[in-house]
């Protein structure tokens, strides 16, 4: 039975310890007390199969069966200005969507300002999804198929040993003949530190202010709510409403919070598209998503190391892909002809790069 290191533990390094689990021994090494604690524990939770690239599309269409259980319908809208008519087409198509008049939106979205939104757009296909409680089922899949799941184990080194790895954390000295690197904004820091050459992922914050119910309404049924070019999106949550400056600059892997400006310039492009103005903030917080450099999600064996896997740049997709990337990554790990289709599973390699 192979021996597998996994290093990160949100949704890529978890999701990959229940797929591997069954065939292999399996140690996930978390550099923080729980699991999903940066960027998994922050996520928009949505699913959205037409998100993303063609080989992240791809990944969002075979995770459908195994996110069912985790998914409650929510519905989309795409609102944009007068201006943003060529991008509103162009979004529209992409994201498979049929265009609306202005009063079947706001029958959506009462708040929405007349005199501003010019274009709307709708699918009912669009879902919530529970991103703790599939988290943690991953979670106990992996524990009763036998892998053992560490907290507190920040990685300090990686050395070769043998045929394998040796990686020294803070809760000791863990050994394996392979390594996954999940280790999302941390992951080409981790190949550095293994002596593999890194891949471009670059960290980009994502903020997220959570307001009041606007004017007192009942958001439950509200639509996600996403703005021509995404300028901002919003969505309910818990009775509250969340909103998003869709801000992505770049960042170093942290435990990151939000900019007290790019939050207030965000708020004001929601302002300008709503009739409910934006009074106090309940609170707010920043996760990081992480990217390769072609928007596509990495996963394989690296090009130079054959027994050091890349599970990494997830970007905006890690949850709504969770399942197929895993299982992926387990078949690649286990030497199994991938599930996946043939130019999906290239596009994704890591030797692309």
């Amino acid at each position: 039975m192979k021996d597998i290191l996994i290093i990160g533990g949100g949704i890529a390094g978890v999701s990959a310890a229940a797929a591997l689990a069954p065939y292999a021994k399996v140690t996930l090494l978390e550099a923080e007390t729980a699991l999903g604690t940066h960027t998994s524990g922050r996520s928009a939770a949505m699913y959205l199969a037409d998100f993303g690239n063609a080989p992240v599309r791809a990944l969002n269409h075979a995770s459908y069966d195994g996110l069912k259980h985790v998914l409650t319908p929510r519905g989309m809208l795409l609102v944009g200005r007068d201006e943003d008519e060529a991008g509103f087409r162009e979004e529209c198509a992409g994201f498979g969507m049929a265009e609306i008049t202005l009063s079947e939106a706001m029958e959506r979205l009462p708040i929405l300002r007349p005199e501003k939104v010019a274009f709307a757009a709708a699918r009912d296909d669009v879902f919530d999804l529970d991103t703790d409680r599939l988290l943690q089922g991953y979670a106990k899949t992996a524990r009763q198929n036998g892998a053992e799941i560490i907290g507190n184990a920040r990685v300090e080194s990686i050395a070769r040993r043998g045929q394998g790895w040796a990686v020294t954390t803070g809760a000791g000295v863990f050994q394996a003949a392979i390594l996954v690197n999940a280790a999302g904004a941390w992951a080409d820091g981790v190949a550095q530190m293994a002596g593999v050459a890194p891949l471009g992922i670059q960290p980009y914050r994502r903020s997220m202010a959570r307001l009041p119910a606007p004017k007192g309404l009942d958001v439950r049924l509200w639509p996600f709510t996403i703005s021509v070019g995404e300028r901002w999106y919003a969505k309910p949550d818990a009775g509250s409403w969340l909103v998003s400056p869709a801000d992505e600059d770049r960042a170093e892997p942290h435990d990151a919070w939000p900019d007290d400006m790019v939050l207030a310039e965000g708020l004001a492009r929601y302002e300008e598209m709503v009739t409910a103005p934006v009074t106090r903030l309940q609170s707010s917080w920043a996760g990081l998503r992480s990217f390769a450099p072609d928007h596509s999600l990495v996963i394989g064996r690296d090009k130079a190391e054959p027994s050091f896997f890349w599970l990494a740049g997830q970007g905006g997709y890690g949850f709504q892909s969770a399942p197929a990337a895993s299982r992926l990554l387990a078949d690649l790990v286990m030497g199994r002809a991938p599930e996946m289709e043939a130019d999906v599973v290239a596009a994704l390699d890591p030797a692309r790069f």
